[in-house]
């Protein structure tokens, strides 16, 4: 079971690769049950996706009490913290993403950002 799932692990991380043209995000947040930290880190991060990367992304929440085994294999070792496997380089964010500068420097939106306000001020 346990290479079943690796396997289509590594068919979604091929496929998602695959498509250099699209600039979609994949991404996991490790939490410790519905902690108030835990809950926040979910609404931040959904939020700033929908904000920052409508359409754009995969988000799933994984609570490490209830599959710790996904925690060992990303060696998690505080919570909540954001994995972002794609677009390469892997980046990891502890904390509940309150820090909007942080998060997007953190998954490599910052110029995204700064191209915006740039676009806006002419």
């Amino acid at each position: 079971m346990a290479g079943k799932k690796a396997k289509s692990s590594t068919q979604e991380f091929e496929k998602a690769a695959a498509m250099p043209d699209r600039t979609k995000h994949i991404l996991r947040l490790y939490i410790t049950g519905m902690t108030p930290r835990s809950t926040r880190a979910i609404a931040n991060v959904r939020t700033l996706c929908e904000q920052y990367l409508k359409g754009e992304y995969e988000l799933k929440v994984i609570d490490i009490y209830q599959q710790p085994k996904l925690a060992a294999g990303e060696q998690i070792i505080a919570t909540p913290t954001l994995i972002k496997k794609l677009p390469l380089p892997l980046r990891k964010l502890i904390g509940d993403m309150s820090d909007t500068e942080k998060f997007l420097i953190g998954i490599d939106l910052r110029t995204k950002k700064t191209e915006v306000g740039s676009q806006k001020s002419k």
